[in-house]
């Protein structure tokens, strides 16, 4: 799960700066994978505020139905944040 939290939050933080939409696409899918992977794992345990803060990435990145923020810093703040929920998950999760 490091692994998959380590390179969630690497093309997070990497989708700040201006890249092509096909990038963005790819973003979406994995971090959408990511998320859910954790969702499923953190719901085996109990609903916690880790679980419900994927929901609502899983939501954001979703590719099926995308959310448009047609303002390019709302999406850089929304991927820092992100990329630090997995980070602080993944390395949560070696402590364990």
């Amino acid at each position: 799960m490091r692994k998959i939290c380590l390179f969630c939050a690497a093309i997070a933080l990497i989708a700040c700066f201006d890249l092509p939409t096909a990038y963005y696409t790819f973003l979406r899918i994995v971090i959408t994978i990511g998320a859910i992977a954790i969702i499923i794992k953190e719901t085996q345990k109990d609903v916690n505020l880790i679980g419900i803060a994927f929901i609502g990435i899983a939501i954001l990145f979703n590719p099926i139905i995308p959310i448009h923020f047609f303002e390019k810093s709302i999406w850089i703040s929304i991927d820092i944040f992100s990329a630090i929920l997995f980070l602080i998950y993944g390395f949560k999760e070696t402590k364990n």
